[in-house]
């Protein structure tokens, strides 16, 4: 498995459940892959996520490019690496480019990825002849036209 390249990916989505079951998603825009199965998540302010998942390690991430209306899936188990870890201050540095002194992260979830799937918006399953590049057009007529 290669790492996904997420220069286009504004945001993923964290799903998380307590110990009973109650789901939670939860944007993030802070995330990197540090290893080909290994997806780090900065939390700046998700305290529903982290009580789910110190309940329940087992998360499901999914990110798409808008332009592309591409992207994927993953599954599997987080834990969560706090300040008072030894390795944080080095292991948060890894997300200053992403920050750009906007948040201060108060965790960040390591994420063991188990499976990944590839998800594409339903314009490519219901119209398999659809390129990228029309992918493209439609989502710029869709997200830009009430911008400029």
């Amino acid at each position: 498995m290669s790492t996904p390249n997420l220069d286009n990916f504004v945001l993923c989505w964290l799903a998380t459940a307590s110990k009973d079951g109650q789901p939670n998603v939860s944007p993030k825009e802070v995330f990197l892959f540090k290893t080909k199965t290994e997806l780090w998540i900065a939390n700046i302010a998700s305290p529903v996520s982290l009580k789910n998942i110190q309940e329940n390690p087992k998360v499901c991430v999914c990110g798409v490019n808008i332009w592309t209306q591409k992207g994927f899936q993953w599954k599997g188990e987080a834990i969560i690496l706090g300040p008072q870890d030894h390795n944080f201050k080095k292991e948060e540095a890894l997300f200053r480019a992403q920050l750009k002194g906007r948040f201060r992260i108060q965790q960040i979830l390591k994420i063991a990825i188990t499976s990944t799937k590839p998800v594409v918006a339903p314009t490519y399953a219901f119209y398999p002849h659809t390129t990228e590049e029309e992918g493209i057009k439609n989502a710029q007529k869709t997200y830009l036209k009430n911008s400029g």
